[in-house]
């Protein structure tokens, strides 16, 4: 689908992608890894809530505490993840390795834990770890890969190829239930040989040190930089703070697609069997819109696409509080895929520039820990809100908060970008 840069002129250095030129590839290897571990995390991300709610028998508000605290451990470890990347270019991939290997080896915790509340919590704990630690060091190495303006189009290809990813797992899922007559067990058995074949994919065809020259040239050409001023520079720089803010502030009144999914199998009445297939129609969504979401960031500017990705989650609220029926089901799994186009990548972006080439992946973690840690919140307490009131009420009270954090972040956010 996207071309990569692997040929070598002997006269000439190589050069940053251009708004026409190839995508590197190094951001094509990390979208192959991406891709095969998103069909494997994705399989159990599809059937995990009706497993947890309706096979153990979790009320909304145990679903939302647990789904929110693993969550918010993925947050924390990012910035230990972000940290061990930065001590040495060649870091990033061994440090991102590893965090592919821990969520792989998850899916055994899954499938041994039986009902075990205890084992099932080890297990999620496992997998939301090592998706932390991985996150930063992975967009650390496709941010340091492609020049500041062509940064939208270079995630917007990553994560094309990792939604790729997460529309199909759904529907190994569905196939694999299918096949077995609703065994989960043997789900987790394919999920986790597919994250292995992903962490081989990762070790066969991403270079050991993606993004080195890159951390090197941009540290010559800054000059010396004084003992700290990596540091600094991630927590201490104005415009980057008020990403981080407005991005908790947003991140605070997301629910989490889980809870979406759930609303939308209640509201139609969906048979358990069909419960996977909800993601896919976000996915498909989120997959044809990524790239060219990731160009009009980068032609226009990356703040309105990133608060305009905002007011279609919200327009999504809006429309699961009214009757149910499939139009609006379908409205709701595209809006929601709009809303991963414009953001996810995106985010990224708009960050990467501001942050020192030699301290990219611990600031990328913090705005990530951040990110999550306000998405923490946000799904305990809308678990919460359904278990007491109900999910319409829920879902108003939900609403009138995203609307209030845009609000707040449309004057939060810097209106010139670091290019």
């Amino acid at each position: 689908m996207y071309l990569a840069t692997t040929g070598r002129r002997p006269d000439a250095s190589p050069r940053p992608p251009g708004p026409g030129r190839r995508v590197p590839g190094t951001v094509i290897a990390l979208g192959a890894v991406s891709l095969v571990t998103d069909v494997s995390s994705e399989m159990v991300t599809a059937v995990l809530p009706l497993y947890l709610v309706l096979g153990l028998g979790l009320s909304p508000l145990q679903f939302g505490f647990l789904d929110g605290l693993f969550n918010g451990a993925t947050a924390v470890v990012r910035l230990l993840g972000g940290r061990l990347a930065d001590r040495g270019g060649g870091r990033h991939r061994t440090v991102a390795g590893v965090g592919y290997l821990l969520s792989a080896l998850s899916r055994l915790g899954l499938l041994l834990a039986g009902g075990a509340a205890g084992g099932i919590a080890a297990a999620l704990a496992a997998d939301r770890l090592g998706k932390g630690v991985r996150t930063a060091p992975r967009d650390a190495m496709i941010s340091l890969s492609a020049p500041p303006e062509a940064l939208g189009r270079a995630f917007g290809v990553h994560r094309a190829m990792d939604t790729t990813g997460a529309l199909l797992g759904p529907l190994v899922a569905f196939v694999v239930l299918w096949a077995t007559a609703d065994a989960y067990d043997a789900v987790f058995v394919v999920s986790f040989a597919t994250g292995l074949f992903g962490v081989l994919v990762l070790v066969l065809f991403v270079p050991a040190g993606p993004g080195t020259a890159g951390v090197a040239a941009a540290v010559a050409a800054a000059g010396p930089r004084p003992a700290g001023r990596r540091r600094s520079r991630a927590l201490g720089d104005p415009v980057f703070r008020r990403i981080v803010t407005a991005a908790a502030l947003l991140g605070a009144a997301t629910i989490g697609d889980s809870f979406l999914y759930l609303l939308l199998q209640r509201g139609l009445d969906l048979p358990p069997l069909l419960f996977p297939l909800l993601p896919l129609g976000a996915a498909a969504c989120y997959l044809l819109l990524a790239v060219p979401a990731g160009r009009i960031a980068d032609r226009t500017g990356r703040r309105t696409p990133f608060l305009c990705g905002h007011g279609a989650l919200l327009v999504a609220y809006l429309t699961l509080t009214a009757p149910p029926g499939w139009p609006a089901a379908v409205l709701v799994l595209v809006l929601l895929g709009v809303f991963y186009a414009a953001t996810d990548g995106v985010l990224m972006a708009l960050a990467g520039p501001v942050l020192p080439s030699d301290g990219r992946a611990g600031g990328l973690a913090v705005l990530q820990t951040g990110q999550a840690l306000a998405r923490l919140v946000g799904a305990a307490g809308f678990g919460a809100a359904w278990t007491w009131w109900g999910p319409r009420p829920a879902l108003t009270v939900a609403a009138l908060a995203l609307a209030a954090a845009l609000a707040a972040a449309w004057r939060i956010l810097p209106e010139r970008e670091s290019s």
